[in-house]
């Protein structure tokens, strides 16, 4: 802890940003216009978040730096994260569908309230402690109120379970699995569960992120998947959305979904002009590693 701590900032009125970030060397060509967006967005989370990079800590922005800019990597931003969404909902529905369907044939569809079944206790009991706060959250809808007010015990079976799961939930879910079990369901995938189980936590991790509405862009990410050996040799960082996305690639059918998303990405990044995509971990060839990437085993 600092000697002394910081004391907070008072609050600036619109104007007020606006004369500060001028004054901090940042080009406001149409005042209007970020008046309205200061007004909409806010300036913690448009300035603070977007301005990484562009100026040194605690200095002035670099030179030629504008108001537009920032919006810009803001409005990229956005538009990644939908992009994302849809194909990152795709991993998180087989997943649920998978983890669910072998758990009940192999354990019965009660089988994940037995400590026997998991890895460790302490987890497991707290795997239990959150589906029941999830089951508590959820009480009002129709197939919740029906298990527990028509089955003996009262009890969600694991298929209807996995459905008020969160994708982190899930995720922690399968990491106190077996490791035969996990071996099994990751097989379905095509993938060895080490890296199943490292890849579903990133991927949980990003899928929150885009429902926050949080940054993807120049972000460093807290759950790090693990990459196979051939990224590794490339220099592909592991810290960085474009690793979460080689994980997604070699779980997501290349189908037209797939190859429009790819096209999507480029169209974007052309479309703003500002955006730096090494700061996402995207190297220059990216859309080939994307395309081209495979599961053969001497390339892990």
């Amino acid at each position: 802890m600092p000697e002394q701590l910081k004391k907070h900032q008072k609050p600036m009125t619109i104007d007020e940003q606006i004369n500060n970030l001028k004054a901090l060397g940042l080009v406001v060509d149409d005042e209007a216009r970020a008046r309205k967006l200061l007004n909409d967005i806010s300036y913690f989370r448009l300035i603070k978040a977007y301005s990484l990079n562009l100026k040194p800590h605690n200095g002035n922005f670099f030179k030629g730096i504008t108001f537009d800019h920032i919006v810009d990597l803001y409005l990229f931003n956005a538009n990644l994260r939908q992009l994302l969404f849809p194909v990152i909902e795709r991993i998180e529905v087989n997943a649920r569908c998978r983890i669910a369907n072998y758990v009940s044939e192999k354990y019965g569809v009660l089988g994940y309230k037995n400590k026997d079944n998991f890895a460790e206790e302490v987890y497991h009991r707290q795997f239990l402690a959150d589906v029941t706060e999830e089951i508590e959250r959820n009480k009002r809808a129709p197939f919740v109120k029906n298990f527990r007010e028509n089955y003996e015990g009262g009890d969600l079976p694991m298929y209807a379970l996995v459905e008020i799961c969160s994708f982190g939930t899930l995720s922690k879910f399968f990491k106190n699995m077996q490791n035969q079990d996990k071996k099994a369901i990751s097989k379905s995938f095509g993938v060895g569960y080490t890296y199943y189980e490292s890849w579903i936590e990133s991927i949980a991790y990003v899928r929150n992120i885009c429902a926050h509405y949080g940054r993807l862009y120049n972000a460093k990410l807290t759950k790090r998947p693990m990459l196979y050996k051939q990224y590794t040799e490339a220099g592909i960082e592991n810290n960085r959305l474009f690793a979460v996305l080689l994980c997604i690639s070699h779980l997501i059918e290349k189908d037209d979904h797939w190859n429009q998303l790819i096209t999507d990405i480029d169209n974007l990044i052309r479309k703003y002009a500002d955006v730096d995509i090494s700061t996402m971990g995207f190297p220059k060839d990216w859309k080939a590693y994307l395309e081209s990437s495979n599961d053969s085993d001497n390339s892990k």
